[in-house]
């Protein structure tokens, strides 16, 4: 039975526990919130506290389900950290008013996020040797900046570049690195079926799919949009 590590499991990331757990693995969820963890408790995964933006606690994560489990073949990010108040527009607004505070609001935390669940997980699987993969979560500014939401767009991007370092780096390793790109909002409407947005089952079937490649046809970046939605090639 295969067995998965899903950090930020309050949405999206609890979409994907479901999906998994559906499909027969083992899953761990990780995310800091009394509501998220007791939900992940709920669904019949293992809930963890777990620190997304700190390196250590990642680390202290896998090797608790690893211990548990004997092995880790997936590990999953679908957390949105952010630093600051994330005060004023939405995004950081327009650079020449963008507060003071404006990169640690809306840029540094999806970087920090990013790098930790990544050094971490690449430390980890190594050291475990064997086949595996892992999925960061990212929005659609990690394709392309736009006005107002420049600072956005910078974490965003920095999430990307972390992302294509560690699936260079691991590839020689078996180890499929890959960044999920949600080019959209997500619907969290369980009864919704707005063609505008994304819904949070479509897109755990998307990790879904990029779980069961093999090392012989590995996908490093998937973008999904919905039909709706405006789409830029």
């Amino acid at each position: 039975m295969p067995v998965a590590l899903v950090i930020g499991a309050r949405n999206l990331g609890f979409a994907v526990i479901q999906r998994l757990l559906a499909d027969g693995w083992t899953v761990a969820g990780g995310a800091r919130s009394a509501d998220t963890l007791a939900k992940v408790e709920q669904a019949g995964a293992t809930a963890l506290d777990v620190d997304v933006t700190d390196q250590a606690s990642v680390l202290e994560a896998l090797n608790e389900v690893a211990t548990k489990h004997g092995r880790i073949d997936l590990v999953v990010n679908a957390a949105s950290p952010y630093g600051g108040s994330r005060g004023g527009p939405f995004g950081g607004g327009p650079l020449a008013e963008a507060e003071a505070t404006g990169f640690e609001d809306w840029s540094a935390g999806p970087m920090r996020g990013a790098f930790a669940f990544l050094s971490a997980s690449a430390r980890f699987l190594k050291d475990q040797e064997g086949d595996a993969t892992v999925i960061q979560v990212t929005g659609g500014s990690a394709r392309r900046a736009m006005p107002g939401r420049g600072l956005w767009a910078a974490g965003a991007f920095g999430v990307r570049a972390l992302t294509q370092a560690a699936a260079l780096e691991l590839r020689e390793h078996r180890i499929h690195v890959a960044l999920l790109v949600v080019d959209a909002g997500i619907d969290r409407s369980a009864s919704s079926d707005d063609l505008k947005t994304a819904d949070p089952g479509s897109l755990a079937d998307a990790v879904a799919y990029l779980a069961s490649q093999s090392p012989r046809a590995m996908t490093h970046e998937l973008q999904v949009t919905p039909a709706l939605d405006r789409w830029v090639p």
